[in-house]
């Protein structure tokens, strides 16, 4: 046996995982498995995305990876609407609701008023911030 450490981003080892956690999963998850969510904004006229959000579905639950806007896209309700579609995707596959975590200097505030709750917080991520987890259930 060995052990390779890659700092790599595109490896075979993402597909491996998935395929074992679906294989050891899969009895208890059901169809409920992993599966992406990109939701890709764009400027008029351009090809290349402005922002967006980045998650997945798995066990039930809508993991929001990463959710990000530039600041001139901020504050017309762009940010509220995509939130509000990820979540209809997640209804429709079946999903019970969606977490996520945001740090401190970030936006708890606008995740609070979209309707999300505190369920944990790591201090000192990174050191002299808190890393906040946040969830909502669907009704």
């Amino acid at each position: 046996m060995r052990i390779v450490l890659s700092e790599e981003d595109k490896t075979p080892l993402a597909d491996v995982l998935v395929a074992g956690f679906d294989a050891f999963n899969g009895p208890v998850v059901g169809p409920h498995g992993w599966k992406p969510l990109r939701l890709m904004v764009f400027r008029d006229g351009e090809d290349a995305p402005a922002g967006g959000l980045m998650g997945h579905r798995y066990a039930a639950w809508l993991h929001v990876l990463m959710f990000w806007l530039p600041e001139d896209l901020r504050r017309d309700g762009l940010g509220s609407e995509l939130l509000r579609r990820a979540e209809d995707w997640a209804r429709a596959e079946g999903c019970v609701g969606c977490y996520l975590d945001t740090l401190s200097w970030q936006a708890r505030p606008f995740y609070e008023k979209q309707g999300y709750t505190l369920f944990g917080e790591l201090p000192d991520s990174p050191p002299g911030h808190s890393r906040f987890f946040m969830m909502k259930r669907f009704r």
